[in-house]
């Protein structure tokens, strides 16, 4: 059974702008997408921080790169991503998505030099066992520096490259991965080919905006579909809207 990999930008489902606020709208869509997804085959989900994270995050001082040993602190930042998945986990559950929480302060932990180390044995089992896990941008253990930032695409290159994905999903609120005219760039095949376009978000976002997005994807080694909430049902659909990005 294929297996599909996909994550909710945190700007898809909460407005940045607002801390801890949810865009009932962006979710009911994302919720809705996953439902059909959910019916044909396996799924697992990664939601960005937007509004919850990103403020605690920012409040905090905590980025991938700059840790705390804060304990409130970093509890606080997780606190808020639960408080998140939870709204995530709701919305799904509400159209009959058998939706469980994986949260990955607990189950994972970075190197000295960053790399991540996710253990997939829950999740696995979970999408053995017919249940959808949802992961979220988090808080983690960072030998070293105490805690760290773990962003979604982070997670999103581990699980597709652990759990072999068959496709690979990023919705976020642009379009696809824009060229300095505003366009959408079809296909990314190395980095030299956006690397003039790319910029940082225009909220608060301590996970790296799309630059570092596309690097990651770009990493992942298989094609991955950037895309804004007008593609999801067009992704849904198996077709590819959005920026492909292929690395090689």
């Amino acid at each position: 059974m294929s297996l599909v990999v996909l994550k909710l930008g945190g700007s898809v489902v909460t407005d940045k702008d607002e801390p801890e606020t949810v865009d009932e709208e962006g979710l009911a869509a994302a919720a809705d997408a996953v439902a059909t997804l959910a019916e044909s085959g396996r799924v697992v989900v990664v939601h960005g921080g937007g509004s919850f994270g990103h403020h605690h995050a920012a409040e905090h001082g905590v980025s991938s790169e700059s840790g705390s040993h804060d304990a409130r602190g970093v509890r606080a930042i997780h606190d808020a991503m639960k408080r998140l998945n939870d709204a995530v986990l709701d919305a799904l559950a509400d159209r009959g998505v058998s939706a469980l929480p994986v949260h990955p302060l607990s189950a994972g932990a970075r190197e000295a030099d960053g790399s991540l180390s996710l253990p997939l044995a829950a999740t696995e089992t979970m999408l053995d066992e017919g249940f959808v896990p949802v992961l979220h941008g988090d808080v983690i253990a960072h030998a070293g520096k105490g805690a760290t930032i773990v962003s979604g695409d982070d997670l999103v290159v581990s699980l597709a490259s652990g759990l072999g994905a068959d496709r690979v999903g990023l919705c976020s609120t642009v379009p696809g991965v824009l060229d300095a005219g505003g366009d959408v760039i079809p296909e990314i095949t190395a980095f030299a080919d956006a690397a003039d376009a790319l910029g940082g978000s225009e909220s608060t976002d301590v996970t790296g905006g799309m630059a570092a997005k596309v690097r990651k994807l770009l990493a992942l080694g298989a094609p991955a579909h950037v895309f804004g909430p007008e593609g999801l049902s067009a992704f849904v659909a198996g077709e590819s809207p959005g920026t492909v990005i292929r690395g090689e």
